[in-house]
């Protein structure tokens, strides 16, 4: 979200709606018409008469409606009562403030989608009873975009302002069935019913008290959003994006509010060191990793995207065991360490095959969640998408779940789509043993490519072992320099070197009749024409390949030793003023070669080559499978008859 396009909620409007937000908590009467009352029905008065009439109303539309007593809800009383203590806890009082507070922002927010929709001049004309029988269709419809909107921005403003407060104690089964349209105070009402039966079934202490009401507030959201898909004059809300400055709190649409921090990471960190051979990957990884933490948190947006070279998305490939896991572990530690140094908040996210649903709609938006997550510009996020082939689905293939298709949907969108914004605070790497199997669209929105090949020297197998023994042993090292081969800067410069002739035989080909007709690769023409017939040899290989060759030359002449002292402590680099920061990047920038240029295309042309043969290869063998199975059918069938 552009902050710029942001419209500021003023605090003294939210402040007026402080005494009729206290007074929904203090009590009121609501019959649920959807949710599941959690309190036992009353003891029957006498034997055979029930407590609830058996009688139900004869008038059409409300013969189906569940006829419940209007019970009183009294949820300030709910929350004191459920920290178990006889004064009022912390967790009690901070949730009691948090509510009032989301309840009267989200009348505030209720009241400018009112204004902006036009419902303003309808409800006047409706409380004068001169509405027009032909306009109450749309007076319904303004007030339900309203009740959206309020419960939309009630939940996650609760979601949100409790983040800080949450524990890793998680609740299950809470509802949010309970969702009206009639008008935001109903609509109101009604979740505010449904937060105190799920309060009474599940708040046993103050713990449970934030966590039920954190998930309370993530299942109305998701449903609200869910209802709003279908809902008609919606654009009064979400066309307009406002922000409460005192809590930092951005209102965009039903996009859930992320909170600018960072859960504890549960991860087996890996030095450089630990990682044997992926010499270039290695290199790359070290090197995005110190250029994300370059971020301006005020600018909110960060050097190495103005000057060239940031990596938003990149692939990860390669056979399995070969380091992909070690890698993720290796950058994940190193953006860990650097943030604790500058003292920022650092998110990582994995999307996995746990997050394919096979609700329709729900794995997309556990994939929306995912990237939202790590985009938060209020963080440095990093996000991993492993065994992608697995999770993203090829379009037109007949083998993908349509849960795995929405989330190759989605990615798409949120990698190069247009409304992708690059602020530099996040980066995400997609990683897979079978990079063949991925949509080509999608695998072409990865920036840069890391071929993980993992140890392939004697002295990588050498150094491995070593490494992976540890020290409890007494076999003697022998002849060989332990780690040597790990140096970075001889590794990778030796890797570089490899690329200035491409290895893939279709590429060697295409390369070889270029330089016979164009002689060395010198200029700008003779490269451009070294573009094109690997476009005319391969058809994969489109504009966006060209772009994401430049971005990783780019990233090459950003290929510095940025010195140690700048990340040991925050004051030297990392919480210098921006254009500070710029000059001093700016002055370590190398210059772009040929040489560079002509690596780049073939370390990027050698993969699709590489991808398009696997695929290829694949689809023969499925081919032969076919006939294979239909011959044998075709057998079958003339011995039956």
């Amino acid at each position: 979200m552009d902050a710029r396009n942001e419209m500021e909620l003023p605090e003294d409007e939210i402040r007026g709606y402080y005494p009729q937000a206290l007074s929904l908590l203090t009590a009121f009467d609501h019959a649920p018409r959807f949710g599941q009352q959690a309190a036992p029905q009353a003891a029957e008065r006498s034997p055979g008469i029930p407590a609830v009439s058996r009688f139900r109303p004869t008038t059409p539309g409300l013969a189906a409606r569940p006829q419940l007593r209007a019970d009183g809800v009294h949820l300030l009383e709910r929350i004191e009562n459920a920290g178990g203590d006889d004064l009022l806890t912390p967790a009690a009082a901070t949730m009691a403030r948090v509510l009032r507070r989301a309840i009267a922002i989200a009348l505030a927010v209720a009241d400018e989608v009112a204004a902006r929709s036009g419902a303003v001049e309808l409800k006047r004309i409706n409380l004068e009873s001169r509405l027009p029988a032909d306009r109450h269709r749309e007076f319904a419809e303004l007030l339900a975009v309203e009740a959206l909107a309020a419960l939309s921005v009630c939940a996650n403003a609760v979601a949100f302002l409790l983040a800080e407060h949450a524990d890793p104690e998680t609740v299950e089964g809470v509802s949010a069935d309970e969702i009206l349209t009639d008008n935001p105070l109903t609509a109101l009402q009604g979740a505010l019913w449904e937060l105190d039966q799920n309060l009474a079934r599940h708040a046993r202490d103050d713990k449970t008290l934030i966590a039920t009401a954190i998930a309370w507030a993530e299942a109305l959201s998701t449903a609200v959003a869910a209802r709003a898909e279908n809902a008609a004059r919606i654009a009064a809300f979400t066309g307009a994006s406002w922000r409460v400055a005192e809590d930092d709190f951005p209102i965009a649409g039903f996009a859930p509010a992320a909170k600018g921090c960072g859960a504890p990471l549960s991860m087996s960190f890996k030095k450089p060191e630990e990682v044997v051979g992926n010499a270039i990957a290695k290199h790359q990884a070290m090197r995005l990793a110190r250029m994300m933490v370059a971020y301006d948190f005020d600018r909110k947006t960060n050097p190495f995207v103005e000057l060239g070279g940031f990596v938003f998305t990149f692939l990860g490939d390669g056979r399995p065991g070969t380091g992909k896991t070690t890698l993720i572990q290796m950058m994940a530690g190193m953006l860990n360490d650097y943030c604790e140094v500058a003292g920022y908040p650092f998110r990582y996210r994995n999307l996995s095959v746990d997050n394919i649903d096979s609700y329709q709609g729900k794995s997309g938006q556990n994939a929306r969640a995912f990237v939202n997550a790590v985009i938060d510009p209020a963080v440095i996020g990093f996000g991993t998408v492993d065994d992608i082939d697995q999770i993203a689905g090829r379009r037109g293939d007949r083998q993908s779940s349509s849960g795995q298709q929405e989330i190759t949907a989605v990615l798409m969108e949120a990698f190069a789509g247009a409304s992708t914004v690059v602020r530099g605070n996040c980066t995400f790497g997609m990683f897979s043993n079978h990079a063949e199997n991925i949509d080509d669209a999608l695998r072409q929105r990865a920036a840069a490519r890391f071929l993980i090949d993992g140890p392939r020297t004697q002295a990588d197998y050498i150094d491995i072992l070593a490494l992976l023994l540890g020290r409890r042993h007494d076999i003697p090292v022998g002849d060989h320099d332990l780690m040597r081969a790990q140096a970075l800067q001889r590794a990778v410069a030796e890797s570089y070197a490899g690329h200035s002739r491409p290895s893939e035989p279709g590429l060697v080909k295409v390369f070889d009749q270029v330089n016979r007709q164009f002689g060395a690769l010198e200029t700008l023409a003779d490269l451009g024409s070294y573009l094109h017939a690997i476009a005319e040899a391969e058809p994969r290989f489109t504009g966006r390949a060209v772009k994401n060759i430049t971005d990783a030359v780019k990233a090459r002449a950003m290929d510095f030793d940025m010195p140690d002292e700048w990340f040991d402590r925050p004051e030297p680099f990392l919480h210098q003023p921006y254009q500070r920061k710029l000059e001093m990047i700016d002055a370590l920038r190398k210059p772009v070669t040929v040489q560079m240029v002509v690596q780049e295309i073939n370390r990027y042309a050698d993969s699709e080559f590489r991808y398009a043969e696997g695929a290829d290869e694949a689809a023969i063998d499925e081919a032969v499978r076919n006939m294979e199975r239909m011959a044998e059918a075709k057998r079958r069938f003339e011995l039956r008859g």
